[in-house]
Formats: C-alpha cells, structure tokens, sequence
C-alpha cells in the first residue's frame, strides 16, 4: 500500500497574512482558498515542485483529534533546493528575511538556510545539488515503473 505525505496543516494566527507571506515572499502556489464546508475556511499553498502542500485553517484543528497546535510552535520544516545561492538570492529578492547559507560539511545536503514565518514557525531551506539532474518526482516515478 502506497503512502503519500502531501498536506501538512500549519499552526498560524492570521490565515491571510500567513497566505499573503508564503505567496509572496516563499513563492508558493494557492491552491486553495474558500471556505471548504460552512464555518471552514482553508488556504492550501504547495510549495514549486513539491508533492506535499501546508494548509491553514481557522477551524482546521477543530476537526482533528488532539490538542490545537499554537501558532509558531512547528520548527524544522524543511524544504530542498538543488542550488541554495540561487534560491536565496530569489528569497531576498521577494524580500524575505532569510539566513545565510551554513555549509556544516562538504557532502551534498549539508548547507542549510533558515527562514521564520511571521508567527514564528521555523524552516530550514536544504541545498541538494543532486536534485538538479535527479528531481525527486522523477526518481519516485521511475520506482513506481521499476
């Protein structure tokens, strides 16, 4: 049985100013943004190339079970670049306020960057080259026909 992550609801405290944040200076897509059933709204943003999405919802948590997640309490979201100069230099150009790159050793997938929404709730940003010649979408398809 096949799994897939592909949402991930995100814990934050103004639903169009985090949209407006991960549109705008993340450059994320808006997939959705309605009200889903009577009294939920949610706002789904998915990342270029990704085949996982977060989500945003005033009564999102309310349908789930478990404590409600305060806003700005997730850390270490992670997205993956095959060039992180290149993103950075795209990140600030939208005007997020991003880290430098931190290269911890030299093997591919050891430089980071780091970036907080306006809640709080962290990001790392993980340079792998290898996803330049090898995007992870096609190496998944190509398990799937192997």
């Amino acid at each position: 049985m096949d799994m897939t992550l592909e949402v991930i609801p995100l814990p934050v405290s103004d639903i169009d100013r985090a949209r407006d944040f991960y549109r705008d200076k993340v450059g994320f897509h808006v997939d959705i943004d309605q009200e889903v059933v009577p009294g939920m709204r949610i706002v789904q943003l998915t990342p270029p190339g990704s085949g996982c999405s977060i989500a945003l919802g005033d009564t999102l948590w309310e349908s789930t079970p478990g404590p409600t997640p305060a806003p700005g309490t997730y850390q270490g979201l992670q997205l993956c670049v095959a060039d992180i100069e290149a993103a950075r230099a795209e990140l600030v150009g939208r005007g997020l306020d991003v880290s430098e790159p931190v290269r911890y050793a030299d093997s591919d997938g050891a430089t980071f960057m780091y970036f907080t929404d306006p809640d709080g709730n962290g990001w790392a940003v993980q340079e792998y080259r290898r996803r330049a010649t090898e995007p992870l979408h096609r190496m998944l398809g190509d398990q799937a026909e192997g």
